[in-house]
């Protein structure tokens, strides 16, 4: 099936997705901080390098993911995708122009999210901004994977 013949994803699916995966996410930030509280003597953290290593295993998730098959766990469970403009499969690169633009877009209280309602293609200002979108897979490709 090629890019063109997806039909791109609702805003409730794209929420359900993220909500799903923040779950999964906040459980590896946890066992992140808490070594790193351990490694400092049971105090908390606040060095600026603890909050870029959270950034980074934030990145790391989402850019495995995406570069190894385009679905988080989130994504998979909606029957969701990321995919490029050109090709189905993200590098790593399409993946940390993805993970900067989805900051852009989620910091004016999730405006660029929210643009999915307005935007004639659905999609998200990271969409835009990273050439990339947000897919629905249809069932009978889902049951396959």
């Amino acid at each position: 099936m090629n890019a063109e013949s997806y039909k791109n994803a609702s805003l409730l699916r794209r929420v359900a997705a993220i909500f799903y995966d923040l779950l999964l996410l906040t459980g590896v930030l946890f066992a992140v901080s808490a070594i790193a509280v351990a490694a400092n003597k049971g105090e908390a953290v606040t060095h600026p390098i603890y909050y870029l290593c959270l950034i980074l295993v934030t990145y790391g998730f989402y850019g495995w993911f995406w570069t190894n098959g385009g679905q988080t766990l989130g994504l998979r469970t909606w029957r969701l995708k990321v995919i490029g403009e050109r090709e189905e499969k993200l590098t790593w690169k399409d993946a940390a122009i993805r993970f900067g633009a989805s900051w852009i877009a989620f910091i004016p209280a999730a405006a660029g999210l929210l643009w999915v309602l307005f935007d004639r293609d659905k999609l998200a200002w990271h969409d835009r901004l990273s050439s990339t979108r947000v897919v629905l897979v249809p069932k009978n490709i889902a049951k396959r994977q």
